[in-house]
C-alpha cells in the first residue's frame, strides 16, 4: 500500500473535513458577494476585508513610515504644528508630494491635523522618537526591503542579501575579530537595547542574583541596567575583543561602573568565565543555528555553579500559536540574515534540557515584539 508520501503531489487527494469544505465555500466569488450582501454576515465580510486590504497594503505603510523618518518629520514637529508648504520647503519637496505624506502619516495616526490644515505629532508619532533605537532600526530597514524585493527566490535561499553582509559576525569568528564589522553591529543593537533590558528585568527579578555573566553583551546595555536596578549585583559582559572600547567607555561612564567589568572573548571558541551564578543570553540565540545554539547552552551548563540560572531573552515564534512579530517580521528577518532562526519557548526550553538544565520555566510577554522571556535552572547535586 503506497504511503502518501509516495504518491506524485499532482495525483494526491486528501480527504476533504468539514472545514476544509467551508473554506472552499468561502473562497467562491458567489459567495463572497452574498457575504458582503447578507445582513447577518457583511460585517464579518467587511472585517476581514479590511484586515486583507491592510495586509495586502502593509508594504506601502512601511516605506511610508521610512520617508518620515528620513525626512525627520516627526522631529521637525517636536516644536509644534507646521503646514504642509512649511515642512515641504525645509525637506525639499513639492507641496504636493509633502501632503500625500503627512495624509498617510495622519492616516497611520503618526501625526494630526488641526481645522487650520496644520500637522502635529500624535501620541504613536511621538513614541517613534522617543523609544530608544527605533528610527535607527526603521532606517536599517532599507537593505530589508531589497532583501525581501523577491521573497520566493529569498524562501528558497537563492538571494545574496544584504542582511547577511550587515551581519557576518554570525558565521564564525573569522570575520567575529573585524572591529568595523563588530561595532556596526553592536552600535545598532545598543541603540535598541535599553527597551529589551527594562521589559526583561520588570518580567523577571535579580534580587537573588550577586554575579551575572552577560554572554554577548555588546557595549553592556543589560548589565548596566541589571546593576542599576539590583542592589548589590555585579555583571560581567563577555563579548568580541572588538566590541572591548566601547563598552569599556560606557561602563566607565556608568553610576555603576564599580559593579561592571568587560572581558574579552568568544563564546564559539574561548572557556566562559566563571564565578557568575546567573548568566544571561539577551537576543543571542535567534542569531545562530541550533548546532551552535547547543555548545552555547552546554557550555553555560557547564559554567554555572550546581543551582545557577540561565535567563534568555529575545523574539520568540508563537510555535503552536503563531503571532505576528516573531513568526512574521523576526523570521523572514533571520531568513534575509541567512543563518539562525527564531524559536518557540517551547523549542529553545527543549535545547535547554538537552544541555542539561532540568527547570525550564517560561514568562507571560507583555510585549512579545520587544522581547519574550525564559529561564532555566542547573539542578542542585
Amino acid at each position: 500500500m503506497a504511503l502518501a508520501s509516495d504518491i506524485p503531489p499532482s495525483s494526491y487527494r486528501p480527504k476533504l473535513g468539514f472545514k476544509t469544505r467551508l473554506m472552499r465555500l468561502v473562497a467562491r466569488p458567489g459567495f463572497q458577494r452574498w457575504a458582503s450582501a447578507f445582513p447577518l454576515t457583511r460585517g464579518i465580510a467587511a472585517k476581514d476585508g479590511a484586515a486583507l486590504f491592510d495586509i495586502v497594503q502593509g508594504f506601502v505603510k512601511s516605506q511610508a513610515l521610512f520617508a518620515l523618518v528620513e525626512l525627520r518629520i516627526m522631529h521637525r514637529l517636536m516644536d509644534g504644528a507646521m503646514y504642509a508648504s512649511d515642512l515641504a520647503a525645509l525637506a525639499m519637496l513639492s507641496e504636493d508630494r509633502m501632503e500625500r505624506l503627512l495624509q498617510a502619516g495622519t492616516a497611520m495616526e503618526l501625526l494630526s491635523k488641526d481645522r487650520k490644515g496644520r500637522y502635529a505629532l500624535a501620541r504613536k508619532g511621538a513614541a517613534i522618537v522617543g523609544v530608544p533605537g527605533l528610527e535607527d532600526m526603521i532606517r536599517h530597514h532599507a537593505a530589508f526591503y531589497r532583501d525581501l524585493n523577491d521573497p520566493v527566490a529569498l524562501l528558497r535561499g537563492d538571494v545574496d542579501t544584504e542582511l547577511a553582509q550587515f551581519w557576518p559576525y554570525v558565521f564564525g569568528a573569522g570575520n567575529a575579530t573585524d572591529a568595523e564589522t563588530s561595532n556596526r553591529y553592536s552600535d545598532l543593537m545598543a541603540r535598541s537595547q535599553e527597551i529589551v533590558a527594562a521589559d526583561t528585568l520588570q518580567t523577571v527579578a535579580l534580587s537573588q542574583t550577586k554575579t551575572l555573566l552577560d554572554v554577548g553583551g555588546g557595549y553592556g546595555v543589560f548589565a548596566e541596567a541589571a546593576a542599576l536596578k539590583t542592589p548589590g549585583l555585579s555583571a560581567t559582559v563577555f563579548d568580541l575583543p572588538a566590541v572591548g572600547p566601547n563598552a569599556n567607555a560606557r561602563i566607565e561612564q556608568s553610576p555603576a561602573k564599580d559593579r561592571l567589568c568587560f572581558i574579552p572573548g568568544s563564546f564559539r571558541d574561548d572557556d566562559l568565565p566563571r564565578g557568575a551564578d546567573t548568566i544571561s543570553l539577551i537576543r543571542v540565540l535567534y542569531d545562530h543555528e541550533d548546532d551552535t545554539v547547543l555548545a552555547l547552552l552546554s557550555k553555560i551548563y557547564d559554567t554555572l555553579p550546581d543551582g545557577g540560572r540561565l535567563l534568555v531573552s529575545e523574539p520568540m515564534s508563537g510555535g503552536a500559536k503563531p503571532e505576528i512579530a516573531g513568526d512574521v517580521y523576526f523570521s523572514f528577518y533571520c531568513m534575509a540574515m541567512q543563518t539562525g532562526t527564531v524559536r518557540s519557548a517551547a523549542r529553545i526550553g527543549e535545547l535547554c534540557k538537552r544541555s542539561g538544565f532540568t527547570s525550564v520555566k517560561t514568562y507571560p510577554s507583555r510585549r512579545p515584539f520587544v522581547t519574550s522571556v525564559l529561564t532555566a535552572t542547573k539542578a542542585l547535586a
